[in-house]
């Protein structure tokens, strides 16, 4: 079936037809706001699975909360913690990197892939193989292995639905059916909290001043990455998969007030864009009902309310990650993979207080520039590349100290 535009729309569901969902990810920021919508729905879905890394108690009081059937914990260290807090529940537990991915082969009807970084590649890949209908919050997944994720999209029959609320935004007002008429997309940025800073001044800037974001409310390594642009750098990839665009055909363009999520560009002048108000239980919502819309509590736009719009370029020599973007997409499988790890290691490092957050950047930077790349030809190529640069990556931090 491949992107949900290109997939045959079932039928609505009867109130006696639960569908059955599962969360990889629940404990964090848009797990929570899945778990968060699914409460208000307990009429018209039942849970399936549950998986987390570390949050032992927040994922057994999830998954007592929704009645799961399964609840998997990441570090197979904590499983008899798990299995003590779910105690008497009837919720089966397990644990480990390996029942993870199992979960995400788990009898269910949509599956939401939101687990943070690369470690959600396989399970991601799994529930894709499976011939799911997976809502991707993972934007890794394609980035790193965009080709072989596609090609099982194609294989298995599965369908993507965009979680990320700019390529959620495209999915609503992309017409797939005249793909001829669309000459681009256009993915919004808010410039998150240091947009009007130089890069002078972006020196000992602190990990609680990059989590700030002002406008949306996300985890510290997401909100790190809008803080340097990664996050919208690693999108454009991202959108090339999604859509089956070319480098060219997206751009990007500062809107601080992150209300436009995204627009399209049709041939004939016209541009339709997406609005709503900064909250990711929305865009969670529409791949949650799909191909219908369901009811969500967060907060609405209200257009009598004097909304200023505005939008502007991006000065590329103060957020270069989107140049680096272009240039590992543009280098082929494998450079991406090694932009995400090296961007990984150096936000993790950051947020630690072992890197300065004007060299987040510089390290992904010498990560593209060294790294050797052989023919990729699976998926443990990728992770070999993924090594490889984390390796450069955590060199060129020791380097700085």
């Amino acid at each position: 079936m491949g992107l949900a535009p290109q997939a045959t729309a079932p039928a609505e569901s009867s109130s006696a037809e639960m569908r059955r969902v599962s969360i990889l990810g629940s404990t964090g920021s848009v797990g929570k706001s899945t778990v968060d919508l699914l409460q208000g729905h307990r009429d018209k879905y039942t849970v399936a699975a549950l998986t987390a890394h570390r949050n032992v108690d927040l994922l057994a009081q999830q998954a007592r909360s929704l009645g799961a059937e399964l609840a998997v914990i990441g570090d197979a260290s904590l499983y008899n913690a798990l299995k003590a807090a779910l105690s008497g529940s009837g919720i089966e537990a397990a644990a480990g990197d390996d029942a993870i991915v199992e979960a995400a082969a788990f009898d269910s009807d949509w599956i939401m892939a939101a687990i943070v970084g690369a470690a959600g590649i396989r399970s991601t890949l799994k529930a894709i193989e499976a011939g799911r209908t997976v809502a991707l919050a993972n934007k890794e997944s394609l980035v790193c292995a965009g080709p072989f994720m596609m090609q099982a999209v194609e294989k298995s029959g599965a369908t993507l639905l965009p979680v990320d609320s700019e390529h959620n935004a495209v999915f609503q007002v992309f017409d797939n059916a005249e793909r001829q008429g669309i000459r681009r997309i256009i993915l919004t940025a808010s410039g998150g909290p240091f947009l009007r800073r130089t890069r002078a001044q972006l020196a000992g800037i602190t990990p609680a001043e990059a989590v700030r974001h002002p406008t949306w409310a996300m985890g510290a390594k997401i909100s790190v990455d809008s803080a340097t642009m990664m996050n919208k750098s690693l999108e454009i990839i991202e959108a090339a998969y999604l859509f089956n665009l070319k480098n060219e055909q997206i751009d990007v363009l500062i809107h601080p007030q992150s209300v436009v999520h995204s627009m399209v560009e049709y041939v004939d002048g016209s541009i339709l864009a997406q609005m709503g108000a900064p909250d990711m239980r929305t865009p969670i919502a529409y791949t949650l009902g799909w191909p219908h819309r369901v009811k969500t509590t967060g907060d609405k736009l209200d257009l009598t309310k004097n909304i200023n719009l505005s939008f502007e370029q991006i000065d590329i020599d103060r957020f270069y990650a989107v140049n680096l973007a272009r240039q590992a997409f543009n280098a082929g499988l494998g450079y991406p993979s090694a932009l995400n790890a090296a961007n990984e290691v150096a936000v993790a490092a950051f947020l630690a207080g072992q890197l300065p957050f004007d060299a987040i950047e510089k390290v992904a930077e010498v990560a593209l520039q060294s790294i050797e790349i052989p023919a990729i030809s699976n998926l443990d190529d990728i992770f070999a590349v993924d090594a490889a640069a984390r390796a450069i990556a955590t060199a060129a931090i020791s380097a700085l100290k």
